[in-house]
């Protein structure tokens, strides 16, 4: 901090510690709790809003994520052989 902003804090009598601001007691508060019965009833209504998946779409979704494992799968198990028989190789 400069000598000029020192003196302009000065001015505004920002370099004083202000003294703290005093809050309002807090009001009782009302609980947002709600009962079982309106939880549920918001879930329902929620889950109304929900645009679900048809069967084909659930299908063709679970063969391409079944596919892609696999895929996958086979992937890291060949590069896990390679990696295990050439350390093997330069070990022997």
């Amino acid at each position: 901090m400069n000598r000029q902003t020192k003196r302009m804090m000065q001015r505004q009598g920002a370099d004083q510690p202000r003294a703290p601001e005093r809050r309002a007691a807090p009001s009782k508060q009302q609980s947002d709790r709600t009962g079982p019965r309106q939880f549920f009833s918001e879930v329902r209504g929620e889950l109304r809003k929900v645009a679900w998946p048809t069967r084909n779409e659930v299908v063709n979704s679970t063969i391409i994520v079944l596919i892609a494992v696999t895929f996958m799968m086979a992937l890291i198990f060949g590069f896990d052989y390679l990696s295990a028989n050439f350390v093997l190789f330069l070990y022997d």
